[in-house]
């Protein structure tokens, strides 16, 4: 199969060529969902838009979480001027997380994003807690994670508040930018590359379809203004929409979520926490018992370090609860896996700690 040039500028490769070569066969072509609006979608060909559908077989044989989302490379059956879409490519990242308003059921987010731009507005209290949750969500999906700072101009000392996002998220890129002074997007911009796709994530009013717009140069967003009382916005993105901007990078807006449960994210929380984790795995070496949970247990050297400031409490009670979050999520999906993961974690625990006793053994 010829390479498709008219799909290479939204990141057809020739690793997804290899992997559509069966469908091929099956006289199926490629393509990337650009809009997903309930069961409705708007695909790319090498042909130019068209509108998709789901197969009755796909649909009938979905697995959960299995339906094509925003992002997604599928095969396609063509149909006249609409394509019936019959199976869906491997996904190379996937960000997931508990669909709102259930408590067992996975929603996929977006697919095959390779850098997710986690936006938080600086003109209200800033979450750090929440941001912890999008780095979590970020690293479980494989992406590379980046914070955006929006509307740094509406702050008058956001010096402090980038440092303590810097604190949460070692090693992470952190911009400050706003769309009305032009801060920070060059900066923006010259992360994200031709060809490659990028989410935008956030809560309502932080203002990514804002920053969309900026990057486009035109106004493919609907946009209204924040609530001056309470800096709360409207979700204005009712859908996940994919944008080839001018640059050649691709950029894929969402609505803002209000809750962000975790789903099946426990190396993205190891992840997210690991200097935290280093630190507990060193503290926990005094503990007086060698199984300490950290929680109850007298004699606990973490919990000591959490009284007298060692360890940041903020941080350690957000890792906790996290961690919780994401051990109930699969107790909820079987049962039989309470015991199993109790015995999980402590064989975590066990290695981590060993890891620092040979670590301080090469050191001496």
């Amino acid at each position: 199969m010829n390479t498709h040039n008219g799909l290479t500028s939204y990141g057809w490769s020739a690793t997804l060529q290899h992997d559509f070569q069966a469908h091929a066969a099956q006289g199926l072509v490629p393509a990337r969902v650009i809009v997903q609006q309930r069961n409705l979608y708007r695909l790319v060909t090498e042909h130019g838009e068209i509108d998709g559908r789901i197969s009755g077989l796909f649909r009938h044989e979905a697995i959960e979480g299995g339906y094509p989302v925003t992002g997604d490379w599928v095969a396609v059956e063509m149909k006249g001027d609409a394509a019936v879409i019959a199976h869906i490519l491997p996904r190379s990242t996937a960000f997931t997380r508990m669909a709102a308003g259930t408590a067992k059921d996975m929603q996929v987010v977006a697919a095959n994003v390779d850098m997710a731009l986690l936006s938080a507005s600086l003109n209200a209290d800033l979450n750090l807690r929440r941001l912890e949750r999008y780095l979590a969500t970020a690293y479980e999906s494989g992406a590379q994670p980046v914070i955006l700072l929006t509307k740094a101009d509406a702050c008058d000392d956001p010096d402090p508040l980038i440092e303590s996002v810097r604190g949460i998220a070692l090693g992470v890129p952190v911009l400050a930018v706003s769309v009305r002074t032009g801060q920070g997007l060059a900066e923006l911009a010259a992360l994200l590359a031709p060809g490659k796709t990028a989410v935008l994530l956030g809560s309502s009013g932080v203002g990514k379809s804002t920053l969309v717009n900026a990057l486009a140069g035109v106004e493919r967003m609907a946009t209204k203004e924040i609530r001056e009382a309470d800096a709360h916005g409207r979700h204005t993105t009712t859908h996940r929409e994919l944008i080839l901007l001018p640059s050649g990078a691709l950029i894929l807006d969402t609505p803002g979520m209000r809750e962000l449960a975790l789903w099946d994210s426990e190396a993205g929380v190891a992840a997210a926490f690991a200097e935290t984790t280093a630190q507990i795995e060193d503290i926990g070496l005094n503990c007086r018992f060698r199984d300490c949970a950290h929680d109850k247990e007298p004699g606990c050297a973490v919990r000591a370090a959490v009284a007298d400031g060692t360890l940041d409490p903020e941080r350690w009670q957000s890792f906790q609860k996290l961690q919780r979050e994401v051990a109930h999520t699969v107790r909820k999906e079987d049962p039989l896996a309470a015991a199993a993961e109790r015995k999980r974690w402590a064989a975590l625990n066990k290695a981590g700690r060993q890891r620092t006793r040979d670590k301080r053994a090469i050191d001496d």
